[in-house]
């Protein structure tokens, strides 16, 4: 493979003019000539450059809507001779076959189309069939032939043909290559999703096709010895972290990404609830509340675990005001999420450099459907998500008592919770905030526990005469396999429960239900989170 190519003939068939006025000026300058098609040779046309079009250098006509232009031998016969091959030179050389030493290609808009809702015909008319032949000729053929795929590269192309009078290097060929094919794989697996998904309905397709373009790269992933990066779907995405706004602090690490996007997850199921403040820490919530303000949902949220909050993940459903800023900036916090914020609450936070503020413009839709996956030894795990809710589901009540409507609404609020704290998960909650979060144990019993002693951990720091688990309600994100994780939240003082139900011991769980005076929900449902 040569080193350095001279352009004499490109190719250049864009759906996104952008940048293209600097590039055909650039080949302008170096004597290029340029083929086109369509809108794109008019465009150039307009600008003022001298245009070709690929039907007078092929010989044959567009036709079929110009479903058919450039599959054509007079094309790929330009873009796949080998320049050091007898054979193919004259090849090329009978059949009048003249090289194309630079393609420069965007295709058509197919995910574009697809996320404004068009109808399925024209979602059929932009699956590009001879742009992607092209960029693969091309890229195939990378010791001859430069392909640019993304307008970035005008720029780096365009300096380089200034810089050694008109040739591309072999090392931004090859570049260039590898980004090309690329962007057609991820432009195919969008065609194939779409078709899974969208247009057959598949919940599980045969080929599971992800396609990700990194859109920063981490310092490290969780620890420091492992590199990361952040990945973003091609085309478009589910509104979330992965699209927040950071309008300041240090870049987000890798725990950041995974920690910001469980408080956000949590934060959602509360989107059109009053306003709502959660505490994440390690991937667990350790505070959460809904009050009047977001100032009272947070100093609630915080009140169940100050040692924990600090250093924590901050999620809110509404607008960052100035009071819960200032509140918030009262001990350190690596990451804030919002919809949005305030000029007093911006003014704030401006103080502390290092605090990250994400900005999402909303909340996503806790109830959307999609699939999570988790890589394992050998494959991946993939399952929907977990878009359950108590609404719609057949509550039942299995005890003698029935629940207050204030057990009734902290019952809700502490299940809400659960489902986003790791199991084993036990929630104790009350007058809209939780008391005790009890997370990621072996067994039941002992979460229960541990809920229990960080609420009286939190009333002992905070001076009140009883911690919040009296009175309470108690979440289980699965069954009671035995009545002593129920006992123990007896002991801590709740008198409501909600739970799955589905054990052999159910009878025995009621019976100790029944002899405490509790009232209990079956759900029917589990949430369990590893």
């Amino acid at each position: 493979m040569p080193d350095a190519v001279k352009v004499t003939r490109a190719l250049i068939s864009v759906s996104d003019k952008t940048g293209l006025a600097d590039l055909a000026q650039a080949l302008d300058r170096h004597g290029v000539e340029i083929l086109s098609t369509g809108g794109t040779a008019k465009h150039l046309r307009d600008l003022g450059h001298v245009v070709k079009d690929v039907s007078d250098h092929t010989g044959f006509p567009e036709m079929m809507d110009g479903r058919v232009k450039t599959l054509h031998p007079m094309i790929h016969g330009g873009l796949l001779a080998l320049r050091d091959h007898p054979e193919h030179v004259a090849a090329m050389t009978e059949h009048g076959i003249g090289p194309i030493d630079l393609v420069v290609v965007n295709l058509y808009p197919f995910a574009q189309t697809v996320a404004r809702g068009a109808e399925r015909d024209e979602v059929i008319e932009n699956i590009d069939i001879g742009g992607p032949s092209m960029v693969r000729s091309a890229a195939k053929n990378h010791g001859f032939v430069a392909i640019v795929t993304d307008v970035m590269d005008y720029a780096p192309l365009i300096a380089e043909l200034d810089g050694s009078d008109g040739m591309t290097s072999l090392t931004l060929r090859k570049r260039l290559a590898a980004k090309a094919f690329a962007h057609t794989a991820a432009y195919d697996s969008t065609i194939a999703s779409w078709f899974a998904f969208a247009d057959q309905g598949e919940g599980f397709p045969e080929s599971l096709n992800l396609s990700l373009k990194r859109g920063q790269s981490l310092r490290y992933g969780e620890n420091p010895h492992q590199s990361a990066s952040f990945y973003a779907p091609v085309g478009p995405a589910a509104q979330g972290i992965g699209q927040a706004r950071q309008v300041q602090g240090k870049e987000l690490s890798y725990n950041n990404y995974n920690d910001a996007d469980a408080a956000l997850d949590l934060v959602s199921e509360f989107r059109d609830a009053e306003p709502t403040v959660v505490i994440v820490k390690h991937a667990n919530p350790c505070g959460v509340a809904s009050a009047a303000t977001l100032a009272e949902a947070y100093d609630a949220a915080f009140a169940c675990d100050t040692v924990s909050a600090f250093g924590g993940i901050i999620a809110l459903n509404r607008t960052l005001d100035g009071a819960t800023a200032k509140a918030i900036t009262g001990i350190f916090t690596e990451v804030v999420v919002a919809p949005d914020a305030d000029e007093e609450a911006l003014a704030l936070f401006a103080a502390k450099k290092n605090l990250r503020l994400l900005l999402t413009g909303g909340l996503p839709d806790p109830s959307r459907p999609g699939l999570t996956a988790k890589s394992i030894t050998g494959g991946w795990l993939v399952q929907s998500r977990d878009n359950g809710r108590l609404d719609g589901l057949d509550l039942k009540v299995v005890t003698k008592r029935q629940p207050t409507a204030q057990e009734l609404i902290d019952c809700r609020f502490a299940w809400t919770v659960a489902k986003h704290v790791k199991s084993n998960a036990i929630v104790y909650a009350k007058d809209g905030a939780t008391a005790g979060v009890g997370a990621g144990q072996m067994n039941r019993l002992e979460s229960a526990r541990i809920a229990a002693w960080k609420a009286k951990d939190a009333a002992d720091k905070a001076g009140w005469a009883t911690p919040r688990t009296i009175g309470s309600a108690v979440a289980s994100d699965a069954f009671f396999p035995f009545a002593d994780g129920l006992l123990a939240a007896v002991e801590a003082g709740a008198t409501a429960v909600i739970q799955p139900g589905g054990s052999i011991r159910d009878e025995e769980v009621i019976a100790a239900a029944d002899a405490a005076g509790l009232a209990m929900i079956f759900t029917g449902m589990r949430h369990f989170r590893h």
